[in-house]
């Protein structure tokens, strides 16, 4: 019996390129080739898909729950299985489970499930996502101000001596509140810094970013704006050519014409991708949540505050890809790359996820020609089927 598996039956994109009357091959969880029809191993097992695109699983590093499940609330192991298989029907075949600024208790469990799933192999999960408590209350969005706390020496060491126990660890902070030694530090550890909920201004967003913040939490939302005196982070941003940002694509969020022009100014290598900050309701029919006491209600694409605050997004990956094809103009293999590739570079992780090259982890979504879900696999395993 081959070890080889024959996906065919779609066009396929690699995340780069796309093929036709091609097949992927996959062994052991892992791209083999991409091949031409005609040349299939004779011993594979051939599976045959329903048409359209085979394209690679979208990478979400920004998820704070899913299937009924907030992590805030449960911060278990169990709830990163359930909120990660939650998110496979939309494409979504890698994400970070993302912890809202919460008490150090809380955070310790949440640590504690990461490593569980790790050492499990949670399918879907590559890491945790830390969002706060070290963050801005000018700039708190739906983090509960009497949470939100500069970071001391013991809050570092307990992030440090986590990373080795985890595939990645994503951790959002106001340059304001985290000192440039401590993202030095944090940094030097192997953690991703990303900028988010910060009101500072443009010069000590960049002093960050010089000292290895990498990476900005869903752009232009909770962050001081691009001014004509002061570029503010949103600015600082968009001006660092390195540095990527994660994009919240609902038409909510931000305007269309401003993702239009961040699309524009955001050239060199880090680039913008797609982020759902999915809450709860993913996958389900609900349409209150609670968050550290406080109701969210969903409705009319939005989940709010009593007080109109935006809390989250109620936005899959797939819907975020289609928006940006839909409503922005994007080319669909450069949507694909927000979502997938782009995310994958921005953590250091493409060389096994975001794209179907050889030795890739076979991690893919195949979609109908009207760019609907049909199938989600993770590691050569079909993890949903429509």
């Amino acid at each position: 019996m081959s070890d080889i598996t024959a996906i065919a039956g779609a066009r396929i994109f690699d995340g780069h390129q796309w093929h036709d009357d091609a097949a992927l091959l996959i062994e052991m969880g892992q791209v083999a080739a991409i091949a031409p029809a005609a040349d299939i191993p004779a011993n594979a097992r051939s599976v045959t898909v329903p048409g359209g695109m085979i394209v690679p699983g979208f990478v979400d590093l920004q998820v704070n729950g899913g299937g009924g499940v907030l992590f805030n609330n449960a911060p278990t192991v169990q709830s990163i299985r359930t909120i990660c298989a939650a998110h496979a029907p939309f494409g979504t075949t890698a994400l970070l489970p993302t912890l809202i600024t919460d008490t150090v208790a809380v955070n310790i469990a949440a640590m504690q499930a990461g490593v569980e799933a790790t050492a499990q192999g949670v399918p879907g999960f590559i890491g945790l996502h830390l969002e706060g408590p070290h963050l801005s209350i000018a700039r708190k969005g739906t983090h509960d101000p009497a949470l939100i706390r500069p970071m001391d020496g013991e809050d570092l060491e307990r992030l440090i001596r986590l990373r080795p126990q985890l595939p990645n660890l994503l951790v959002t902070i106001a340059a304001e509140t985290v000192t440039p030694g401590q993202i030095a530090a944090l940094a030097s550890a192997g953690i991703i810094v990303s900028i988010g909920h910060s009101d500072a201004d443009a010069d000590m967003a960049t002093s960050a970013f010089a000292s290895g913040a990498t990476m900005a939490t869903h752009l232009f939302n909770a962050m001081s704006q691009l001014g004509n005196r002061e570029p503010g982070v949103v600015g600082a941003v968009l001006n660092a050519s390195s540095v990527y940002a994660g994009l919240i694509a609902d038409g909510i969020h931000v305007h269309p014409q401003t993702i239009a022009l961040a699309l524009r100014a955001k050239a060199g290598k880090g680039k913008l991708f797609l982020v759902t900050d999915a809450m709860s309701q993913t996958g389900t029919a609900l349409t209150t949540l609670v968050l550290n006491g406080r109701t969210i209600t969903r409705s009319d694409g939005a989940l709010r505050l009593a007080d109109g605050t935006l809390a989250g997004a109620d936005l899959t990956m797939i819907d975020a890809v289609n928006f940006m094809v839909d409503t922005i103009g994007l080319p669909l293999d450069e949507a694909l790359r927000m979502a997938a590739l782009y995310p994958a570079q921005a953590m250091g992780i493409d060389m096994m996820h975001g794209h179907l090259g050889v030795g890739a982890t076979a991690s893919f979504v195949v979609l109908n020609h009207d760019r609907q879900v049909r199938q989600t696999w993770i590691a050569g395993e079909k993890a949903y089927a429509a």
